[in-house]
């Protein structure tokens, strides 16, 4: 049975791909990623897939993931939005933040996917190449 944690979006599109437990503490900070995922597709009017969130620290280390990596403390996702490139994806997210309707502290700019954290600080990368 798959648990619904928001409108469109279930536990299981947050957990590890090692299918290794999560703490009570992972498990809060994926609610509040998810809740503001959902702000971003009710925004999008489109679906937002989960390439990766939650990350267990071995897993991490295997996949060669930042040693400090918010995907190993279940408050980040790499995602894509059906009809957006990740560029677009990105510049989708500033808007949103600029206009105060997510708290999102961590933006990525990747060519295949838009990282997103709910870190407090502002940070901002690209890895584009």
């Amino acid at each position: 049975m798959r648990i619904q944690i928001t409108k469109n979006f279930y536990l299981d599109e947050f957990t590890c791909k090692d299918k290794s437990d999560i703490s009570v503490k992972v498990f809060n900070n994926i609610l509040k990623l998810a809740t503001q995922l959902q702000i971003i597709r009710d925004n999008a009017m489109a679906s937002i897939t989960i390439n990766s969130a939650y990350r267990s620290p071995k897993y991490n280390k295997k996949i060669g993931g930042a040693s400090k990596s918010k995907h190993m403390l279940g408050k980040a996702a790499d995602i894509t939005i059906t009809g957006m490139t990740p560029d677009e994806t990105a510049d989708f997210i500033e808007d949103l933040l600029a206009d105060g309707d997510i708290v999102i502290g961590g933006l990525g700019r990747y060519n295949s996917f838009t990282h997103v954290d709910i870190r407090k600080k502002t940070a901002r990368w690209d890895e584009r190449k």
